[in-house]
């Protein structure tokens, strides 16, 4: 896929029917579109004020999608699949999944904090198991799952070789994808691949380094939009989302579109 390198990332109301010799109908209320809910990690979240820069491709995902999609952001800085599932955080999602809704789910940084054992799951067991869960959860509410290998950080061999840093979990998804018959968008490959095409110095400007920071992790808006059309491109290719149901797949998208709340109240 080609990259943008420029600065700049470069209906109508229902009609009342009526009866011959019968009173006119009430107008029918719009019903609800779908809904695209996203359970995953900081790379995906919703970033505040405090935090700008940085920018999760959750944010800007909905630049790509028809806005009969509803995108309901709920990634969650620094969460694994365990540490998701035993907060509590997949409750609200399954309750409020209806029939036709689609799940995101993209774990894979913080599953693989070995010291950590609050979030820590191993590739082909814990984490499989995991990912299950949300899967039979999505389906439960008549909500399709979908499987999202986790976004490549910014790493680099010395002669410039984009490197992989997620081990065996994208491997591990892939598997559980095609176990379950799951619809699979692999961002692990494609990001990785973008990565490698764009070079370590341009893709410091899509990752989230300032004047403070040097962050290889998280990207900045230019880098969340790109991202964001990694995965919209891959819910096309996949079947899951219809062309009509997507846009502007090759349009730049201007950077002072993303905004940053003051707080997570607000």
């Amino acid at each position: 896929m080609s990259v943008d390198r420029r600065a700049v990332v470069t209906t109508g109301a229902g009609l009342a029917l009526a009866l011959a010799g019968a009173p006119a109908a009430r107008a029918q209320s719009r019903p609800r579109g779908r809904t695209l809910f996203v359970a995953g990690d900081s790379t995906a979240a919703q970033k505040y004020a405090d935090a700008a820069p940085e920018t999760g491709w959750g944010t800007a995902l909905p630049f790509f999608l028809h806005r009969g999609i509803a995108v309901a952001n709920h990634a969650v800085n620094g969460r694994s699949t365990k540490s998701f599932l035993d907060e509590g955080r997949f409750g609200p999602i399954a309750a409020a999944l209806r029939p036709g809704d689609l799940l995101l789910i993209q774990f894979g940084h913080n599953d693989a904090k070995a010291a950590d054992p609050a979030r820590y799951t191993e590739p082909w067991t814990t984490y499989q198991d995991n990912l299950r869960v949300f899967v039979g959860g999505a389906r439960a509410r008549g909500a399709l799952p979908v499987l999202a290998t986790p976004v490549e950080r910014r790493k680099f061999a010395a002669d410039g070789t984009a490197l992989r840093t997620h081990g065996a979990y994208p491997a591990a998804m892939r598997a559980v994808a095609a176990e379950e018959d799951v619809p699979l968008l692999d961002v692990e490959a494609l990001s990785l691949a973008l990565w490698q095409e764009l070079g370590p110095e341009t893709t410091k400007t899509y990752f989230n380094w300032t004047a403070t920071e040097q962050d290889n992790t998280h990207f900045n808006p230019p880098g969340a939009i790109e991202v964001a059309r990694l995965v919209a491109a891959e819910l096309l290719r996949t079947r899951v989302l219809a062309p009509r149901e997507l846009r502007r797949l090759d349009d730049g998208i201007p950077t002072d579109l993303i905004t940053w709340p003051d707080s997570e109240e607000s």
